[in-house]
Parts: C-alpha cells; sequence; structure tokens
C-alpha cells in the first residue's frame, strides 16, 4: 500500500496571519500523525505570502508536539549555507528526536533574488559547489571519519549514535544523479515542475550507489492535492491553486490566498486558462477514490511507495478533511 506523508507551507490565506498560520501548521502536524501519515516536513521560502522561512527551527516545535511521525525539512536551500553549520543543526535535532528527523535539501534559492543577496551577503567563495556541499554533510551526518577531508578533525557536534535521513529535493535528472551518485535518499517535487518524474526516479533507483548514509534507494514523489467530499467540490476549491499560481507568474506574489468562492468569478485571459492546464499537472484534484487512484498509479510509474502531498486550503478545515479522507480512503494505520 502507498505511504503518504505531507508538506506544509504555511502559507497565509488572505485575512489570515502568520501567527494563526504558523499554529495550524502544528496542529495538522498532530492530526497527520493520529491519522498514520508517515512523515510532516515543512519548506523554507523567503516570501512574504508564508508563515516562515526557517524549517531548522520549526521542525524542533513541530517534533516537540508530536511523539512518533518523522519530521523534517522540505528543505533547507543548502546554498545559502555552511554544510557544517547545517550538519550541527540537524544532529542536534537527531539527538533530541532519535530516528524521526529528516534532513531535506535542495538549491533553489527559495524566494526572491533581493533575499538572496541577504542570505549570501557576506559568503567568501566565488561559487556554491552544490556536489561538494553534499559531500560535505554526508561526511559531517556520518561522525565526520573521513581521514582526507579538507576540514579532517573537526566534528559536528553533539557526538550521537544516530543520523537523520538525508534526502536531496530536486525535479531534475541532474539532481537524480546527484542522490543517487551519493547515496542519499531522493524526493521529486512534481508539485514544483509540473514534469512528470517516473523516468527520473526509475533512473535514481537503477543508478543508486550505496552509500554509508543508507544501503538501498528511497524515494519520494511530491504533488499538490485538493481533495475534498465530491470531485465537484474539490474543483471548486482548487479555483484557489489556479489563481494563486497565475498572480505568481504575474508578479503578485503578496496578495494571499483567494478565497475559492472569489477565486471561481475570476477572469482568465486566454494564455491563463493554457496555464491552468499546465499548473494542474502539479496538483491532484478531486474525490477520495478520485486520487486514490492516481496515487496508486503514481505509485507504479514513480516505482515509490511513498507519495508527499502538500495542500494549499484557504480554510483549514478543508485542508484537514481532505487528509483525513484520504487517510481512510487508503486505510493509514491511525495511533491512538
Amino acid at each position: 500500500m502507498v505511504k503518504l506523508s505531507i508538506l506544509d507551507q504555511s502559507i497565509i490565506p488572505q485575512g489570515s496571519n502568520a501567527q494563526t498560520e504558523l499554529h495550524n501548521t502544528v496542529k495538522l502536524a498532530q492530526i497527520a500523525e493520529r491519522l498514520g501519515f508517515h512523515r510532516f516536513w515543512v519548506s523554507e521560502h523567503h516570501l512574504e505570502m508564508l508563515g516562515h522561512s526557517s524549517p531548522e527551527v520549526f521542525v524542533a516545535h513541530i517534533a516537540a508536539q508530536t511523539n512518533k511521525i518523522r519530521v523534517g525539512s522540505g528543505g533547507v536551500m543548502l546554498p545559502h549555507y555552511s554544510a557544517y553549520k547545517v550538519a550541527e543543526n540537524f544532529r542536534l535535532l537527531e539527538a533530541l528526536y532519535p530516528n524521526r528527523i529528516d534532513l531535506g535539501v535542495g538549491r533553489a534559492p527559495g524566494g526572491i533574488p533581493l533575499a538572496t543577496s541577504a542570505l549570501q551577503e557576506h559568503k567568501q567563495l566565488h561559487h556554491n559547489d552544490f556536489t561538494q556541499q553534499i559531500t560535505d554533510l554526508i561526511h559531517y551526518l556520518t561522525g565526520s571519519k573521513n581521514a582526507d577531508h579538507r576540514f579532517s578533525g573537526l566534528k559536528a557536534m553533539p557526538d550521537i549514535e544516530t543520523t537523520p535521513e538525508l534526502w536531496l529535493l530536486g525535479s531534475s535528472g541532474s539532481s537524480a544523479a546527484t542522490a543517487a551518485n551519493n547515496g542519499i535518499s531522493y524526493a521529486f517535487a512534481q508539485f514544483i515542475s509540473g514534469q512528470h518524474g517516473g523516468t527520473t526516479i526509475n533512473g535514481y533507483n537503477k543508478s543508486f550507489q550505496a552509500s554509508e548514509m543508507q544501503s538501498k534507494p528511497q524515494a519520494i514523489a511530491a504533488f499538490f492535492v485538493v481533495c475534498a467530499e465530491t470531485d465537484e467540490k474539490a474543483e471548486k476549491l482548487a479555483a484557489s491553486y489556479d489563481v494563486h499560481f497565475i498572480q505568481i507568474a504575474k508578479g503578485e506574489i503578496n496578495t494571499g490566498l483567494m478565497s475559492p468562492e472569489q477565486a471561481v468569478k475570476y477572469k482568465f485571459s486566454v494564455t491563463e486558462l493554457e496555464q491552468i492546464r499546465e499548473n494542474r499537472k502539479k496538483i491532484l484534484v478531486g474525490s477520495p477514490d478520485t486520487i486514490k487512484k492516481q496515487l496508486i498509479r503514481l505509485s507504479e510509474q514513480y516505482h515509490t511507495e511513498e507519495i508527499m502531498l502538500a495542500s494549499m486550503m484557504y480554510d483549514f478545515h478543508s485542508k484537514v478533511k481532505g487528509f483525513q479522507l484520504l487517510a481512510e480512503a487508503l486505510h493509514l494505520k491511525k495511533v491512538k
């Protein structure tokens, strides 16, 4: 059976605020744990429309407010930071919550160019060698045992027996190859690219090289989701997504997520309607039975047992209801 996980971005709908949505994210993590979801990730995006940009801080809080569910970053935008410091942060989290912490990393900026300039203002390197950063992360996360490393003898503390799971987030063959060559887990972000990732994940599985981090490939495919009692109701709720993506394309990213009632009245141009058709490749929309069939088919096409879902609902209760319906449809094992 397909395992389901959740990525929550703490998006701020119109009329809400960051504190409310951060509280809702924690509440959703607790609900996800009870419903039997496998892991719960939070993102790093330096945008005003989202409630936070520090997954490493938020992961600590969510892990403290839950008991068993895996908690992680989806993900830390590694080029902004020192691999050593990222390793220290997540080794500390792993020490506090053993065998529950995921470190998902990506190479995208995660925000507007101005934010990237501010984050990297004092960096001394002339270029970011992302592959080297991944190698460094593995070195530090697994105990700094490589005597030939340029910082040989330097350990990322605390000194612990377990290791957080390291995931590379991406949406291309190159990111999949980096994950496979370094022997780490891979999460394909179709909710970002809209491109079918079956070939990409299959290539990752076939070319995976065992490492000190793990012996077998492990992959996730990630999508946006809109689930409601009926296909018709789900389509209405998805109108908020349609308008949201068009607003982003226009540069209108600080207006907040629009309600479905407003979104269905939005007048799209012919070009925008074509954009919506393309954007829908990122989203699973429908009733529990409709989405269950899609999930099973996608799991087979992507050669993965785990699907991660992100929901940008205007109404928090609708978001929770959608995940409850999916948990029931896929018979997730509830935690008492």
